[in-house]
C-alpha cells in the first residue's frame, strides 16, 4: 500500500487539541467582551468587536456555529434580509438574489458559513459545548459568566456534582435568542425586566430590534432575538436583517463602553 501521510502517533494528535484548547482556556478567561451564542446577531458583533482589535471570545451551547442562520424557516435553507442588510452580505463577500427593490435573499449554508468564517478571520475565539450558567456580578456591575460543559445539563442530578467555572470580562453581550440566559438570570433576581416576545409583525419588528439594541444592566448588552425578548417587541420570522444589524450596534455599544472605562483595554493588533 503506498504511503501517503506524514508519520504522527495517536499521542501527538491528543496532546495538539488538549493545548490549544488550553491555550483558549487559559488566555481568554479574562477577556475584554464575552458574547453568549454564536448566531448571526452574536457573530457578527464578535467579528466587528475582533476586527477592531477587542480581545472577543464567544461561548455557543451547541456543537456547531451559526444558530438558526443555517436556515430560512420551515426547514427551507434560503434566508432573507431586507434593506439595507445585504450591505453586511457585501462586506461578507455573500452572493445574493434581488427579489425586489427591498427584499433580497441567499443560501443560509452561504451566508451562515461566511459570517463564520469571517469571525475566525477577525479573531474570534470559540467555546463551544459551553453553557451559560449564572453571571459573575461585582459591585452591581456584570463582570463575566458562570460556565460548564453542555453535556453535564444531561446528566442526573442525583449521580453527578460537576462545578462550573467562570470567566471575566468588561462587557458581556447576551446573543443568546429566544433564551436570553443572561438577561433572564438578571430578571430572576429582580434586577431587570423582561417581557417576553410578542406576535409576529416584521416591519415593526426589525426595526424596534436595532433600536432597543443596548446595555440592559451595566456590563451587559442585549443583542438579536434576546432585545426581543427582553422588550416584548414583535417577532419577525425567517428574516435576519435585524439579527446582523442589532450585532453591529451591539459591538459599537461595547466600543463605546470600553473606551469609556478608566482602563480602557489595549486594542491588539488587527
Amino acid at each position: 500500500m503506498a504511503k501517503i501521510f506524514a508519520d504522527v502517533s495517536e499521542k501527538e494528535i491528543t496532546r495538539t487539541i488538549a493545548e490549544m484548547f488550553n491555550e483558549t482556556m487559559r488566555e481568554y478567561t479574562d477577556s475584554d467582551v464575552i458574547i453568549i451564542g454564536a448566531g448571526p446577531a452574536g457573530l457578527t458583533a464578535g467579528r466587528d468587536l475582533a476586527k477592531a482589535g477587542v480581545k472577543t471570545l464567544i461561548i455557543e451551547q451547541n456543537n456547531y456555529l451559526g444558530g438558526g442562520y443555517w436556515v430560512g424557516g420551515y426547514m427551507m435553507n434560503p434566508v432573507t434580509v431586507r434593506a439595507p442588510a445585504q450591505k453586511v452580505w457585501d462586506e461578507l463577500g455573500v452572493p445574493y438574489r434581488k427579489i425586489n427593490e427591498g427584499l433580497y435573499a441567499t443560501w443560509g449554508p452561504h451566508a451562515c458559513s461566511k459570517l463564520i468564517g469571517a469571525a475566525c478571520d477577525a479573531g474570534v475565539r470559540f467555546l463551544q459545548l459551553t453553557k451559560f450558567d449564572d453571571l459573575v456580578l461585582k459591585n452591581k456591575r456584570v463582570g463575566g459568566v458562570v460556565v460548564n460543559w453542555m453535556p453535564v445539563s444531561a446528566l442526573p442530578r442525583n449521580i453527578t456534582c460537576v462545578d462550573p467555572v467562570a470567566l471575566e470580562s468588561k462587557i458581556v453581550i447576551d446573543a443568546s435568542g429566544h433564551d436570553s440566559v443572561a438577561v433572564k438570570r438578571l430578571m430572576d433576581r429582580g434586577y431587570v425586566k423582561w417581557k417576553g416576545m410578542d406576535p409576529m409583525w416584521v416591519e415593526g419588528s426589525e426595526d424596534a430590534v436595532v433600536n432597543y439594541t443596548d446595555e440592559v444592566f451595566p456590563g451587559l448588552i442585549a443583542t438579536g432575538m434576546s432585545v426581543t425578548e427582553t422588550h416584548g417587541l414583535p417577532r419577525m420570522g425567517p428574516t435576519f436583517g435585524a439579527m446582523l444589524l442589532s450585532g453591529k450596534k451591539a459591538a459599537e455599544i461595547a466600543l463605546g463602553k470600553l473606551k469609556e472605562m478608566p482602563s480602557p483595554p489595549k486594542l491588539r493588533a488587527k
